[in-house]
């Protein structure tokens, strides 16, 4: 793992091939390896950077609470140092949120946006305060993260058990228990709510959803794909992670979708 120097500290993240870049931003407790068998399906040569969030993986907690404006402000320093001619940026989740907000402020940066399951869209309705509360509290989050991961990943492969057990290792202890609980306060603050700037996106948009995602419904992905101009939607029999759970459905969509967005002139390099 490689370090990149931010405004709050080193993060982690996994630089393999060369060419224009596909950026995999990972779910909040995840860590960069929920995309390693969607790396091992695109095409041989294509450069994909993986990240680390503070706290999580490689990456240390670094300085200020684990917020998702904190986690985008990463995003914009990572693509804009390490792929500043632009990249295809693919997010999970609070990744999603990333990506989303990089293609609403540098959209130089964005060829194309790819959101899977993404937050930033929902609001924040009375429910969802009242559960981003909850799961602010790292003494409820460390108590409830076993059984709530295993219901939003909807287990059926060992990437999904991998990525579960990731998940609830992070929020085990700290660093990762505290950041993943200030993360969840963070996702009540009108920093998360981008659905008044969706429009302003510019960027090809890919949304992928999975079917049966109980934290981020299905329908929130459909509100997405419309409120982005010319935005694609496509739903997998998945839950929150589809790269996990069905990976060559993610890279047969996924890879034509970079290819397009770089433009023939920028195709693969063979490694």
């Amino acid at each position: 793992m490689d370090m990149l120097e931010t405004s709050t500290g080193p993060v982690a993240y996994d630089d393999r091939g060369i060419g224009a870049p596909i950026v995999l931003l990972p779910s909040g407790a995840h860590d960069h390896h929920d995309y390693d068998e969607l790396r091992a399906l695109l095409p041989a040569g294509r450069r994909s950077i993986a990240l680390d969030w503070p706290a999580h993986g490689a990456s240390p907690p670094g300085e200020g609470p684990a917020t998702v404006s904190r986690f985008a402000d990463i995003v914009e320093q990572l693509v804009g140092q390490l792929a500043p001619d632009g990249a295809v940026v693919v997010g999970n989740s609070v990744g999603g949120f990333s990506a989303a907000r990089l293609a609403i402020r540098r959209p130089e940066l964005v060829k194309g946006l790819v959101i899977i399951d993404g937050g930033g869209f929902v609001g924040r309705p009375p429910q969802v305060r009242a559960f981003c509360s909850l799961m602010s509290r790292p003494w409820f989050l460390r108590r409830v993260y076993p059984a709530f991961s295993s219901s939003y990943m909807r287990s059926r492969t060992d990437a999904d058990r991998r990525s579960r057990d990731t998940g609830v290792a992070t929020t085990r202890e700290d660093p990762g228990l505290r950041a993943v609980s200030e993360l969840w306060g963070s996702f009540a603050s009108p920093d998360h709510d981008l659905r008044q700037r969706a429009g302003d996106i510019t960027a090809p948009t890919l949304v992928i959803w999975g079917r049966r995602d109980p934290v981020i419904p299905v329908k929130v992905g459909r509100r997405i794909a419309a409120s982005i101009p010319g935005a694609r939607m496509e739903v997998l029999d998945t839950g929150h992670v589809p790269h996990t759970t069905d990976p060559q459905a993610v890279a047969d969509l996924l890879a034509p979708f970079a290819e397009q967005a770089f433009g023939r002139g920028t195709e693969v390099i063979a490694a």
